[in-house]
């Protein structure tokens, strides 16, 4: 490849600063450009210079503007490769080559999207069998801006192979090998997820500005990083006392020694691992936590042993307000509490430990495993992380607020998809919303409203794909309520736009792990759907889906579309799990249901007028097991609109 230097960061705020030829960093050697669409290429050079393109036998020229930006169009071209690019001015030239005429997805969202293939189920033998030169991949580098790019750091395109498929997008990979085998023609990843991202953080202010749930963020939103640190400030104060405008300077953290010292007004939250997903989001610096423990006259007779598992910063622990050990630990954290220290009854253990020096980027936050947190006594050994702790920051502590995705809306879109926009792209895959599922309510505008931005920003109504969340976390009902429930439904009442699509995976999640390794079968059912909707493939791409209920006495019967030729349970029994009946109490029971014909029929003893039925209403759908006769699940759903947990909790 004859590819100038790598751009600057100087270069990304202004381009007329980069006084030579350059051609933005989407194309490079091995990519793969949309068939059948107008051909953009797009660069900088000295202003008012002569460029020209030079592609499959077409000869382009123009001129760049008085700020060096150039542009030029190409005529379309249909599937094939490979061919050469070359691009010039009076003084040097760059030329691409093993370029691909194919089908271009965007790949976006968070960490279930940036899984890599190297993690997958049988990652082994998927990496072994990746022998798909059609399949190209590029991976957008993590950045964070305040205001949109014109590029991005260089990153190079890589052809599929045992040896660079271990790094690609895994969902995607999936996703574009059965595309590109049923249609015979390359595919082309272009990968911009980041893991734990909002989705706030992938939308234009100019879409923010026109939305009705986040308008008023963003004509507050800060510009720089220093505004956010101080807002982010605000945001944690409130956390912690319940008002930004509480005043920390008044605390002196010598009270909290005193054996009279009251923690009851302390925030919960189980300090193992990142604060950061724990509502404490980018803070960087030392915190307190503290828990009683009750000891018998016999468990206090001797030495007691303290084991308190991982931190790699500074510790300071405090029993009954005596300071007991302190020091700085690479190594699992093991000493002994003489006898003296501890009393009969209620003893306070707290506990001061700053940010974690290893692993790099960690933050605060305990680590290992909580079974190595304990306190052996006498007899017994008393594990210490079996629920939360009160915390608070040593706000008489340094610290500082970590440039982060979450921190402000915009932040990933104006680095990492803006400078994409002028390239053609059949459509968008996207898997995120488990870091959204607080704000699930809100979620029914934001979601949509992300979709119609970027294809405002791209000019074009391009087809949008995305994964239902899966299934994660407690097994929980309707009557303890469940906002990644709520989620996913706000994800399924996005399919009232045009050219969408939705993959359910309530049956291929892990309840204990938010990331199923079993991405084989997402990237195939989102293959399915754009088979189906974009390709206008004879097939199924879609599980049943909720069409509309009527009830004939105590039964409610439902009305399903995309049922192929049958429904059917996924159970051996072949009886039905997963429906909740209620009343108009609101109380909601478990139900049973039955399949007679193309229909489901609910009921229970208890509900003799049914106003509402549930499916799948949990975070954890795991007895969900309605079916179509392609195997494909039905998608969770609801037929009330009754108030739900994540109403009226916005971005801040």
């Amino acid at each position: 490849m004859k590819k100038l230097t790598p751009i600057v960061l100087l270069f990304l705020i202004c381009p007329s600063l980069y006084a030579q030829l350059k051609v933005a960093n989407i194309f490079g050697d091995h990519m793969v450009l949309q068939r059948n669409e107008p051909i953009k290429v797009w660069g900088w050079n000295d202003p008012k210079e002569k460029v020209s393109v030079e592609f499959n036998g077409q000869s382009v020229n123009t001129e760049s503007d008085a700020y060096g930006n150039w542009s030029i169009e190409l005529a379309s071209l249909p599937e094939g490769g490979p061919l050469t690019m070359k691009v010039s001015d009076a003084d040097e030239s760059v030329e691409f080559t093993d370029i691909l005429m194919g089908e271009v997805w965007l790949c976006s969202g968070q960490s279930n999207m940036e899984w890599k293939v190297n993690r997958v189920d049988n990652a082994e033998e998927e990496i072994e069998n990746a022998n798909h030169p059609l399949i190209r991949h590029i991976e957008i580098p993590k950045a964070l801006e305040f205001v949109p790019q014109f590029d991005f750091e260089d990153r190079e395109w890589e052809v599929c192979s045992p040896e660079t498929v271990g790094g690609f997008t895994a969902v995607g990979y999936f996703f574009a090998r059965k595309l590109s085998a049923e249609l015979g023609v390359p595919v082309g990843l272009v990968h911009s997820s980041w893991g734990g991202s909002h989705v706030e953080t992938w939308i234009s202010k100019e879409a923010m500005l026109d939305s009705e749930v986040l308008k008023d963020y963003a004509q507050n939103m800060p510009s720089n990083w220093e505004d956010s640190d101080a807002k982010m400030e605000k945001l944690t104060i409130k956390r912690f006392h319940g008002s930004k405008d509480f005043d920390i300077y008044n605390l002196n953290e010598n009270d909290y020694l005193t054996p009279s010292y009251d923690f009851s007004s302390w925030t919960k939250i189980h300090p193992m691992y990142q604060w950061d997903w724990k509502g404490v989001p980018s803070f960087r610096g030392t915190v307190f936590i503290q828990k009683d423990i009750e000891l018998t006259e016999e468990q206090i007779s001797g030495v007691t042993e303290m084991n308190f598992g991982q931190c790699s910063g500074e510790m300071w622990f405090y029993i009954n307000g005596r300071l007991v050990h302190q020091g700085y630990h690479e190594e699992p954290i093991h000493f002994k509490i003489q006898e003296g220290v501890l009393n009969i009854g209620k003893n306070s253990i707290l506990v001061k430990f700053s940010e974690n020096t290893n692993p790099e980027g960690w933050g605060v936050g305990l680590y290992g495993n909580r079974s190595n947190y304990n306190l052996k006594v006498i007899g017994k050994t008393i594990p210490l992380m079996e629920e939360d702790w009160y915390a608070r920051p040593s706000w008489q502590s340094s610290r500082k607020y970590k440039p982060w995705m979450n921190n402000e809306g915009t932040l990933c879109y104006n680095a990492m998809i803006a400078p994409l926009t002028n390239l053609s792209i059949k459509g968008a895959l996207w898997y995120q919303g488990e870091s959204n599922a607080g704000r699930a309510s809100d979620y029914r505008k934001s979601f949509p409203l992300l979709i119609k931005d970027w294809r405002n920003q791209w000019g074009e109504e391009f087809p949008f794909y995305w994964v239902q969340l899966s299934s994660y976390g407690d097994f929980n009902d309707s009557n303890s309520g469940s906002d990644w429930a709520e989620l996913r439904e706000a994800q399924s009442m996005t399919l009232s736009l045009p050219k969408t699509g939705e993959a359910v995976t309530i049956d291929i999640g892990n309840p204990n792990d938010i990331h199923p390794t079993n991405k084989q079968d997402v990237g195939l059912r989102l293959a399915l759907n754009a088979l189906m909707k974009t390709y206008a493939k004879p097939i199924m791409g879609s599980g049943p889906r909720y069409h509309s209920m009527k009830v004939k006495g105590n039964r409610a019967i439902l009305d399903f579309d995309y049922v192929g030729n049958y429904l059917k349970s996924s159970n051996k029994y072949g009886y039905l799990e997963g429906f909740e009946i209620a009343g108009a109490d609101q109380k909601f029971h478990f139900a049973n249901a039955e399949i007679v014909g193309n229909s489901v029929v609910v009921s229970h003893p208890e509900v003799k007028s049914p106003k509402a039925v549930r499916y799948g209403w949990s975070n954890s759908p795991i007895d969900a097991n309605l079916y179509n006769s392609f195997d494909l699940p039905a998608s969770p759903f609801r037929t009330d609109d009754w108030k739900g947990v994540t109403e009226g909790v916005h971005f801040e």
